[in-house]
């Protein structure tokens, strides 16, 4: 069986079409966003695994608990995917649709993961300094992992930076022993 990202790459790939010939990316993503978090709950997995629901009422249950926040596309959208039995595959698709549209703003997220608390200047100078290294705007999600002892640890893409203190030791330790 194919993965599910190999799956919802080519849905990603529509609803971006769709997204960018209308000028409505920022739009798109918040739709996928709102219909990712719908296909998560509980309740709605189990009516989109009810065998007794038919597509389009499966399909139904996503755009009325949306109502009024999704447009005809995004409607019709919703329902190709429950024709075709995908809707569990939305936050793949969310996911896969979020990288395109980094890719054609110039945007690249990052993880950093801190030891400590950021502050507003620490994590300024810190996107300063990713931008000029990669040469695109970084969009920063900041995580604190005191188990980190010091130090940051970003990862940009398939890149890892390790700067924390635990590395260091953990270098220190292998060059010690060799």
């Amino acid at each position: 069986m194919a993965e599910p990202t190999t799956v919802a790459r080519p849905y990603a790939e529509a609803a971006f079409k769709l997204a960018d010939e209308a000028g409505e990316l920022a739009k798109w993503s918040e739709m996928l966003a709102a219909l990712a978090q719908v296909g998560e709950d509980a309740r709605v997995r189990r009516a989109v695994a009810d065998p007794s629901l038919s597509d389009a009422k499966v399909a139904g249950i996503f755009i009325s608990i949306l109502a009024g926040k999704l447009n005809s596309e995004a409607e019709n959208f919703v329902r190709v995917l429950a024709q075709n039995g995908r809707l569990e595959l939305l936050p793949d698709i969310r996911e896969q649709f979020e990288v395109l549209k980094n890719e054609r703003e110039g945007v690249v997220e990052a993880e950093v993961q801190s030891a400590f608390e950021l502050s507003p200047a620490q994590l300024a100078e810190l996107v300063q300094r990713l931008e000029k290294k990669t040469g695109r705007k970084v969009r920063t999600h900041v995580v604190v992992d005191r188990e980190l002892i010091g130090g940051v640890k970003i990862v940009l893409g398939d890149k890892v930076i390790d700067g924390t203190a635990r590395a260091q030791l953990a270098a220190l330790e292998t060059a010690l022993k060799g």
